[in-house]
């Protein structure tokens, strides 16, 4: 009845995408044992100090440990500072002037009527 169909049957989908390598199941042994040569392998490559990109013009690269020396000596990084301040659990633990105010009623209409209640 439909002879495109059966045509178009016969041929086995070939995927267009291309994987490199044998598949490796994560519950086998051998997998987990490449994937922890793998990650081991990436992290043993990083490097250990910091340096120009190598597509960085040649001035830059020439001035770049002036700028690390510069930087370290600049003191803590911000993120140091921020994880050195406690940080409140409840609001009560906050100073007053933080807490909660009270809402008049315009501004309650306002918010509910999606500030159309303004014009």
């Amino acid at each position: 009845m439909h002879p495109s169909l059966r045509v178009l049957s016969s041929r086995v989908h070939q995927p267009l995408i291309k994987f490199l390598g044998k598949r490796l199941y994560p519950n086998s042994k051998l997998a987990c044992l490449v994937i922890v040569v793998k990650c081991l392998d990436i992290a043993s490559s990083a490097p250990s100090t910091p340096h120009a990109h190598p597509a960085a013009p040649a001035e830059l690269k020439s001035r770049f440990a002036e700028f690390v020396k510069k930087f370290e000596a600049s003191g803590p990084t911000a993120s140091t500072t921020l994880a050195s301040k406690s940080v409140l659990g409840e609001f009560w633990d906050a100073p007053e002037r933080l807490w909660k105010q009270d809402i008049e009623e315009a501004e309650i209409d306002a918010i509910l009527s999606g500030g159309a209640s303004l014009h």
